[in-house]
């Protein structure tokens, strides 16, 4: 096992009460394997892949167990962790401008990273460097490596940061967000090169993402994310085929189809939990439409139920499958009406002072102009 994460908890300290972010989460990932992420904003998937990274805020604290390799990282020394990442375990941020320095160019950043991780000299890192982008396809490598990221377009920077991430060929890449702020043609040219570095390096990838589509085309395994636990955890096909969790179900049923033309998109109603005074029972509750009382005083466990899959539900299996109850549909709101009523009528509604100002303004109480 490359990497194995068991009870990982991560709180944060703020004047508003403990944020629990992340509860309980176990997870594994093997030699060569992609796993996907997904959930909302805020379900606690960014603070998962730093804690394993031991990049938490200063405010922030973890607690469980993080082993790569067999070896306990979770909490480890500074030293020991600085080793580790980019020579062992690499990640690729959400937004390359904030992650590069604006003041250095593209060579002494990566040549920095060689430097001091591989003991190579500037000349022999600035001409590695120059491979590794050609590697993720930047044209014209060797001229573009002493432009500064700004000079870069927002597709080439998310390719810096990826080729950044790669120097040291790393063992496990954690690619947290990497096409959130790319447009979809760049996105699917981002995806498709790091599916191509995955099997030329032969690493294993964890992929954070709200995009059910990307993890669909990329990734082997899905851990769903909610409330900082895990609600759902499956093989790729059999999740899109068969989601059991409702809120898996939900997720799913927002991605806008093709074929259904004129049919009206589906939403999860409601918005996440705040995380420092979280539900006692599922973090899902309010917004699920399977609920029982039961569902309200205690999390249900994540529980295996087929080789590879697991789920957090006390609704059946069955009931799931079958869908959500039919939605009831509110009559529309009295505007038609307010539409067809006569101005006159308006007026009429008004108190004194009101009709007598529009009068003053130059329309009478009938609503014309005199």
């Amino acid at each position: 096992m490359l990497l194995e994460v068991k009870d990982l908890n991560v709180r944060f300290a703020t004047p508003d009460g403990e944020v629990k972010a992340v509860n309980g989460i176990d997870l594994d990932v093997e030699r060569g394997e992609t796993l996907g992420i997904v959930g909302e904003s805020g379900s606690g998937k960014s603070q998962l892949a730093f804690a394993i990274m031991g990049l938490l805020a200063r405010n922030g604290t973890a607690t469980g167990s993080v082993r790569f390799e067999g070896q306990e990282i979770l909490n480890a020394p500074a030293r020991t962790l600085s080793k580790l990442r980019a020579e062992r375990i690499a990640m690729v941020f959400q937004d390359p401008m904030t992650s590069l320095n604006p003041y250095m160019r593209v060579s002494d950043q990566m040549a920095e990273v060689l430097m001091l991780h591989k003991g190579m000299g500037k000349s022999a890192a600035v001409a590695e460097s120059v491979r590794m982008l050609d590697a993720v396809r930047i044209p014209d490598a060797r001229g573009r490596v002493k432009l500064h990221p700004h000079e870069f377009s927002g597709g080439m920077r998310q390719r810096v940061m990826i080729a950044m991430a790669l120097l040291c060929r790393p063992d496990l890449l954690i690619a947290d967000e990497p096409t959130t702020a790319l447009d979809v043609t760049v996105q699917a040219q981002i995806m498709e090169l790091l599916d191509d570095l995955q099997r030329d390096f032969g690493m294993a990838m964890i992929l954070i993402t709200h995009d059910l589509g990307v993890v669909a085309g990329s990734c082997e395994r899905v851990m769903v994310m909610y409330g900082g636990r895990t609600l759902e955890r499956a093989p790729v096909d059999p999740l899109f085929a068969a989601p059991t969790q409702p809120y898996t179900q939900g997720l799913l049923s927002a991605i806008p189809r093709v074929d259904q033309r004129g049919s009206r998109l589906s939403a999860i109603p409601g918005s996440p939990p705040n995380m420092t005074r979280p539900p006692a029972g599922c973090p899902f509750t309010p917004r699920c439409a399977y609920v029982m009382d039961v569902c309200h005083q205690a999390m249900p466990p994540l529980v295996t139920f087929e080789p590879g899959r697991s789920r957090a539900c006390y609704a059946e299996i069955e009931r799931v499958m079958a869908g959500p109850p039919p939605v009831v549909e509110m009559p529309e709101p009295a505007a038609a009406e307010l539409l067809e009523t006569t101005a006159p009528d308006l007026t009429n509604a008004l108190p004194d002072a009101a009709v007598a100002g529009a009068g003053s303004a130059g329309v009478t109480p009938e609503g014309r102009r005199p």
